[in-house]
């Protein structure tokens, strides 16, 4: 009997040391970074939040089929990904609103992280849907090429062609745009 109770404890302990993985804790723990990967690819606060609230609606809708929070993380990211290409390719999006006039996404950013700058930012919003969300994922989200791949369902090869003509691309038109640099 000591055994069984011993048992019980155990098991009443684990349940309560650890936050029971729910919708809300998920939704909580993930909100920031589905926000900020929509904000970055369609850089338009309400469009953004539309996409952050259908992937959490359709979150909600597969939740008993999804495992663990690492699972969670990567299908919430797959899904905001898609969500955010296919709504730049119905709409052929064109921002309304300057950016200049839109707040920052309270997410943690450091000062040399690329994507502050505005020119660039508006250099990487021309590029074409699937490179621009490779470069959203790798220099936002600090993602490297193998889970990009995964992510979006490429080869690696794609992922890392996209990086390096983007990039090109990119230098390009900034030295075009701004100037040679000395």
């Amino acid at each position: 009997m000591a055994g069984a109770s011993q048992e019980a404890a155990r098991e009443s302990g684990s349940a309560t040391d650890a936050e029971p993985r729910t919708f809300l804790t998920a939704l909580r723990a993930h909100q920031a970074m589905v926000f900020s990967l929509a904000y970055h690819f369609l850089r338009d606060r309400n469009a953004a939040e539309e996409v952050a609230q259908d992937v959490f609606l359709e979150l909600h809708r597969h939740w008993d089929e999804l495992g663990s929070d690492d699972h969670v993380k990567f299908w919430l990211r797959r899904v905001a990904s898609n969500r955010c290409i296919d709504r730049a390719r119905r709409r052929k999006y064109q921002p309304i609103v300057a950016l200049d006039d839109v707040p920052e996404p309270s997410t943690p950013g450091e000062p040399s992280d690329f994507l502050l700058n505005q020119k660039l930012r508006d250099l990487v919003s021309a590029l074409p849907e699937k490179p621009r969300m490779v470069m959203v994922l790798r220099y936002q989200e600090e993602m490297m090429p193998e889970q990009i791949a995964t992510l979006l369902g490429m080869p690696v090869s794609t992922v890392k062609s996209h990086l390096q003509r983007s990039l090109a691309m990119l230098r390009e038109k900034a030295v075009r745009s701004l100037g040679e640099v000395r």
